[in-house]
């Protein structure tokens, strides 16, 4: 028992896809937009107390005489001016709020050496950072600048940063360094407090923008789109109900738009299931009227077999395979008396229901005619009048006809447009017999059509059988032909009519393969025995001559 698949439920479904995105990219704005502000504000404050370091540098070598600090660097002894120096120094260190401010020069093994402190380190003293300085001592001392800020962190100052500043003597000779630090958790503690209130802020407008944003976007997008798939899944649900939940999207972009293809989609899919619907009963009722059309055609050909249990002259067997539900050829047998057998075989031009009309009329004109007892050529030329009559169509029939007498073996035949016949004589090969024809039937008014005498001996066998055999199509567009067809009734002469038929359609099978049928396939298979016994045979009497 099939169950109906139940729509897949969606855990993670696009509104909470859309919400988790805006989170996202408010948090990646966020972090983004603090950590460029971090940059640029980190850049701005060290260069904003780099540059005060420089400022009280320059207010300290305006106010001190150089050529003295130069003294100091050569003989490290104090004097009466070492003092007032010394006390300016600390005096700026102490109204500016920095860290230090000193002077040193830098010793090639990458030591310092104070001249002076505003902590109130020695004349001469020596501290083992100098390697802090070289590249700024290096460059004054080339007469270049440095090329960055000196930002330190050492063990034993902390994390620094340093303005340095050239003392240069009367000669223009760099003799020290003057250095302000300051320090730099104090510019951290600043950009910290930056961060906080930019994230504060950050995530404030963010938030408000968020919130809008997604209620504007759940009103535009989201919700209409639900609508949309609820409108979807109740359609596949059930075509047949008419659903009106689009017609208020209106969004004024491609989701309307959508809607409004959905709807028209819809629409169009109804009246095209309607139309399905009545063309499927049409072609059920049609193919109803075909079933019953083709039972009733069969019905009109012989088809129970054998036909004359108690007539042991002959044995005759015949089939007619269409390639539609109904075709255009027809086969028939019948008794004109006790002694002569009348045999048709005939195809319409065109296939299907036109052709099957036609063939009715056919079959049953002939048939009444040779009734009457008039020869192949009266029934060919009366049947040829009355289908011409009307014929708008321009619906033509080719006629084989042969009027067997029982009791002697003789025979009258008239071939219009038809398949040349075969015969086979007692224990002989299946041959094709052939001779100039007659034109079609329902051709033209007052045609005239040619009569041949012939005579069948016991054991003698008749197949005729329409153009379907010869022209059975491969898939390589090969017709099957008269000698595939004389081979196969050839590799068994001696089987009886219905077996015959069969070797004959077994081989055109084979041929054929997977190949559709294109044409009706029509056969008819008599084998004569002779009179029947007691019954004697006439004498031979001069044949008559062929008449037109």
């Amino acid at each position: 028992m099939s169950s109906k698949k139940k729509p897949m439920r969606f855990r993670f479904g696009l509104s909470k896809k859309l919400l988790l995105s805006i989170l996202l990219l408010t948090a990646l704005i966020c972090a983004v937009s603090t950590f460029i502000g971090y940059y640029q504000y980190e850049h701005t404050i060290r260069k904003l107390y780099n540059d005060h370091g420089y400022q009280i540098g320059d207010v300290i070598l305006a106010n001190i005489d150089h050529d003295q600090v130069a003294k100091y660097t050569q003989t490290w002894t104090e004097d009466e001016h070492y003092a007032e120096i010394s006390d300016f120094i600390r005096s700026v260190a102490e109204n500016t709020n920095v860290a230090w401010i000193y002077m040193v020069t830098v010793n090639e093994d990458h030591t310092i050496r104070y001249v002076f402190d505003s902590t109130g380190t020695p004349l001469g003293s020596l501290d083992p950072i100098g390697g802090y300085f070289d590249e700024v001592w290096d460059s004054y001392t080339q007469g270049t600048r440095p090329k960055s800020y000196l930002i330190r962190k050492s063990p034993k100052y902390g994390y620094l940063s340093s303005s340095l500043l050239p003392v240069k003597d009367s000669q223009g000779k760099t003799v020290a360094l003057l250095l302000v630090d300051v320090f730099m958790p104090v510019i951290i503690s600043t950009l910290n407090s930056y961060i906080f209130n930019m994230i504060l802020a950050s995530l404030g407008v963010l938030a408000i923008f968020s919130a809008v944003y997604w209620f504007i976007l759940r009103r535009n997008a989201v919700k209409p789109l639900v609508r949309i798939r609820d409108n979807v899944t109740e359609f596949a649900q059930n075509e047949t109900v008419t659903t009106t939940s689009l017609e208020g999207i209106r969004t004024r972009d491609e989701i309307q738009e959508l809607s409004e293809s959905i709807t028209h989609m819809e629409s169009d899919i109804r009246n095209y299931i309607e139309n399905i619907r009545v063309i499927t009963a049409d072609k059920e009722r049609i193919g109803t009227e075909l079933n019953v059309a083709t039972q009733i055609q069969a019905d009109m050909l012989p088809r129970i077999f054998p036909p004359f249990p108690d007539r042991k002259e002959l044995d005759i067997y015949a089939t007619m395979n269409p390639a539609k539900e109904v075709g255009g050829d027809f086969y028939d047998f019948f008794f004109v008396d006790d002694n002569h057998l009348c045999m048709v075989m005939a195809d319409v031009s065109g296939k299907g229901v036109p052709a099957a009309l036609f063939m009715v009329i056919a079959k049953t004109l002939i048939k009444n005619r040779a009734l009457l007892g008039e020869s192949p050529t009266q029934i060919l030329s009366s049947v040829n009048s009355q289908l011409c009559d009307g014929n708008e169509a321009e619906m033509f029939v080719t006629v084989w006809i042969g009027i067997l007498d029982l009791s002697t073996g003789k025979g009258l035949a008239a071939n219009a447009g038809h398949e040349h016949p075969v015969i086979r004589r007692a224990g002989g090969q299946y041959e094709l017999v052939v001779y100039r024809h007659s034109p079609v039937v329902a051709v033209m008014d007052g045609i005239r059509f040619r009569e041949h005498e012939f005579e069948m001996h016991p054991g003698d066998s008749l197949f005729v059988y329409t153009d379907g055999v010869p022209e059975a199509t491969d898939a390589r567009d090969e017709l099957f032909g008269t000698d595939r067809m004389l081979a196969a009734m050839n590799r068994d002469p001696d089987a009886d009519p219905e077996t015959l038929l069969g070797n004959v359609r077994q081989a055109i099978d084979a041929f054929v393969g997977e190949a559709p049928q294109f044409d009706d396939i029509t056969m008819l298979g008599m084998r004569y025995h002779g009179p029947a016994s007691g019954q004697e045979k006439p004498q031979p009497q001069e044949s008559a001559e062929s008449s037109e």
